[in-house]
């Protein structure tokens, strides 16, 4: 039987540190909304189930002029987020799990326009091998540990340091129970910053690092958008 793979986009952020009344996944870039890019990667990937998750009052918005205006025929659902990431990330998989079954999932957050079908490729490919990893990359800058009132408290290893990315991309049975479970209680939720975190909290699996991009960045702050738009000039320029 075919795999079925399927996909949650992430653009339920309020992006408070954009200073921007517009949330920053439908900013426009370089004269699209911003989340249309990582759409379109997936739109194009081997991934079949696409879920967007959005902010309950954009649900509309996002059906009418980002879904339909742009043919994304891979968006089988728009669906509301929760209070935080973690929230929107389960309400996604609910939404998966409700076309079918699956076999592997990519959870992306939108607000990273730079993903394309190389690093998709490589994510599913670790989620066959490894059945959970994460894209990223090794740390150019030396890194500081710092102590409570601010002073250098130890300096890790820099060869042994990646900073993390989306995709991040699972088997979907072993991401969903995980998930499940750590969302069927109170306690353990309030430092998860990413899904890999999740799965190893909740199960014995390791979760594989495997190779994004470094211009895979995350759109947070007003500068970042000048840096998508240099990036994306640059990538037009060698097609």
């Amino acid at each position: 039987m075919k795999e079925r793979i399927g996909a949650v986009i992430l653009a339920a952020g309020q992006g408070k540190r954009m200073h921007t009344a517009v949330a920053k996944q439908f900013l426009e870039l370089n004269g699209r909304p911003l989340i249309t890019y990582a759409l379109s990667a997936f739109q194009e990937s081997m991934a079949e189930d696409l879920v967007l998750v959005t902010g309950a009052e954009q649900l509309d918005y996002c059906r009418r002029e980002i879904v339909e205006a742009f043919g994304f025929t891979k968006v089988k659902a728009v669906v509301a987020g929760g209070k935080e990431r973690y929230h929107s990330v389960y309400e996604g998989l609910k939404a998966l799990a409700q076309l079918g079954p699956m076999d592997y999932v990519l959870i992306h957050d939108g607000a990273r326009p730079m993903v394309n079908g190389e690093i998709i490729r490589r994510s599913i490919e670790g989620a066959r091998k490894y059945g959970a990893c994460v894209a990223g990359m090794p740390v150019k800058d030396t890194i500081k540990l710092a102590d409570a009132e601010g002073f250098g408290a130890g300096t890790p290893d820099r060869s042994r340091l990646w900073q993390i990315q989306t995709p991040q991309t699972f088997s979907f049975p072993l991401i969903f129970e995980a998930y499940s479970r750590i969302l069927s209680r109170p306690e353990g939720q309030e430092r998860i910053t990413d899904d890999a975190m999740v799965l190893e909290a909740e199960s014995d699996c390791r979760v594989k690092l495997i190779e994004g991009d470094y211009r895979n960045i995350k759109v947070t702050t007003p500068e970042d958008i000048l840096i998508a738009e240099a990036l994306l000039k640059g990538e037009k320029g060698r097609k």
